[in-house]
């Protein structure tokens, strides 16, 4: 494997990020009004967009984390494994998840049957990247921010082998083929 990617053009500046989290922010603060929901983000990479959501929501909010490992060849089904567990109770709570991508639908769909063995009163999906064509099962996404390609991206949260979370901008990483191919998220 290589280990100097390159960083390639920026696909979504801080700005196109910023506005559309923006108004992400407003679309789930106007479908929760009256409740109280809780987002449950997905560590780590959903970490950074959770943060920005949250500073653009108008509506009271409790913030919840998983941690989950989840691997695959990303054709037939997922393993997957909790490692970091809820500490706020969501029987009978409206649940949003929040993730920073949905790829083939695999992992969400284990992380919704997960959370529906807590009885939360609904459980909605918010992303800020999805890759539609990658879907292998039914992804319930309710909010989206951005459709994107099916290559792979670092900043604004997102890794390559915990490197370029940093950066504000979203940024397509050059990998050579054998790298991309070890890399594609299930």
């Amino acid at each position: 494997m290589s280990d100097a990617p390159r960083l390639g053009p920026i696909l979504y500046s801080r700005e196109q990020l910023d506005s559309r989290v923006a108004t992400l922010g407003r679309e789930v603060s106007e479908h929760y009004a009256g409740s109280v929901p809780v987002l449950v983000t997905v560590l780590k990479g959903a970490t950074v967009f959770a943060a920005d959501l949250v500073r653009h929501m108008t509506v009271a909010h409790e913030m919840d984390f998983l941690a989950l490992s989840a691997y695959g060849d990303g054709t037939t089904g997922v393993q997957a494994q909790i490692l970091k567990d809820l500490q706020i109770p969501v029987a009978g709570r409206d649940v949003l998840l929040v993730e920073d991508v949905i790829d083939t639908g695999l992992t969400l769909r284990f992380l919704v049957k997960w959370l529906e063995t807590h009885e939360p009163a609904s459980i909605e999906v918010c992303t800020l990247l999805d890759r539609p064509h990658r879907r292998l099962v039914d992804a319930p996404v309710r909010f989206r921010g951005f459709t994107v390609p099916d290559r792979f991206y670092v900043g604004y949260g997102f890794d390559y082998r915990q490197r370029f979370r940093n950066l504000p901008d979203l940024h397509e990483l050059e990998l050579d083929e054998t790298t991309r191919e070890l890399l594609l998220p299930v």
